[in-house]
């Protein structure tokens, strides 16, 4: 197979923490007492799905759930090796954070198959490692650097919606209802959409631990189970930060009620003050005879003193009953 259509890179791990780049003649002639190869593809190109089917050597179920269009997490052994779904936070440009990025694998002993159609960028800082020449020296150990990064990619996220939160609680109080309430809607969205992914990606690192493989060593499932403890924490923040932002929002729509409630009562106050001077105004304002003081020149003044001893008899009254 020529050029490099699908194929995004391909190394040889050289057991010391480097790797050697390689083309689709290496990897076509590659054999296990060479080393550890690294093959990452993209799923959507037609020349990977082509080697894939046909040189890999992945029976047909396996290529199948590895080129899957929608995918969950998701964790499968079968003959010493590892199938392996997972979602990372998608840090492409234009993306949301909680818009994850699907990211498969096959793992054995002697052989990784990663397939992406997205950057994820955890694999662009394996790869990162191993060009500096301190990544990972075998499967076991690339599978759990990839972990790691994943989780420690979807940490930075969850903190920062931990830390909006946290200030949008401060705020409530001073900013403008519909701006506080666009932006909490936003992060209960945001945590709705990483939980989906997250949760069910704890269950399967938890699951892997357990996994018995011959080339996954006790210290490195200890790692794993680590892994799955943080992952686990970030689903709890996750589900934290979602009721708290809940909560806030509730605050803010009892706060809108009483402004708007408190802007009723003084108007009804306003009303009530009115209404019987509007009342007096109305009655005296009618175009008929015999309306008193038509021809007196005082009567005016009179009217008015006697409108304005109503309203304060109505202040007065209003204080009284303490409606004010």
């Amino acid at each position: 197979m020529d050029g490099t259509g699908g194929l995004i890179h391909s190394y040889l791990l050289d057991g010391k923490g480097g790797a050697r780049t390689m083309g689709w003649q290496d990897v076509s002639s590659w054999q296990p007492s060479d080393g550890v190869l690294w093959v990452h593809l993209d799923y959507m190109d037609e020349v990977a799905l082509a080697w894939l089917r046909n040189e890999s050597g992945l029976n047909a179920l396996t290529c199948e759930a590895l080129i899957e269009e929608e995918t969950r997490p998701r964790s499968v052994v079968s003959n010493d090796g590892l199938l392996l779904i997972l979602r990372s936070v998608n840090f492409n440009p234009g993306s949301d954070p909680e818009d994850m990025v699907a990211l498969r694998m096959w793992v054995d002993e002697g052989r990784i198959i990663s397939l992406r159609h997205r950057k994820v960028r955890a694999v662009e800082d394996v790869l990162g490692a191993l060009e500096a020449g301190n990544g990972a020296t075998n499967a076991a150990h690339f599978l759990l650097s990839v972990l790691t990064k994943v989780t420690d990619r979807m940490g930075d996220v969850v903190s920062d919606i931990d830390d909006l939160v946290d200030e949008l609680e401060d705020e409530v109080l001073h900013m403008e209802s519909h701006e506080l309430r666009s932006r909490l809607s936003e992060i209960r969205r945001q945590t709705i959409s990483l939980r989906r992914y997250i949760a069910p990606q704890r269950d399967v690192l938890s699951r892997l631990y357990s996994e018995r493989l011959s080339w996954l060593s006790d210290m490195v499932r200890l790692h794993i189970r680590e892994e799955a403890e943080l992952t686990s924490r970030y689903v709890e923040d996750l589900d934290s930060a979602r009721d708290r932002a809940a909560i806030t929002h509730e605050e803010l729509n009892s706060r809108i009620a009483e402004q708007m409630n408190r802007t009723m009562y003084i108007l009804s106050l306003v009303a009530a003050v009115f209404l019987p001077l509007g009342f007096l105004t109305g009655l005296l304002g009618i175009n008929v005879g015999g309306i008193p003081g038509a021809d007196d020149g005082s009567a005016f003044y009179i009217v008015c003193g006697i409108m304005a001893a109503i309203a304060v008899f109505e202040f007065w009254l209003f204080k009284r009953k303490k409606w004010l």
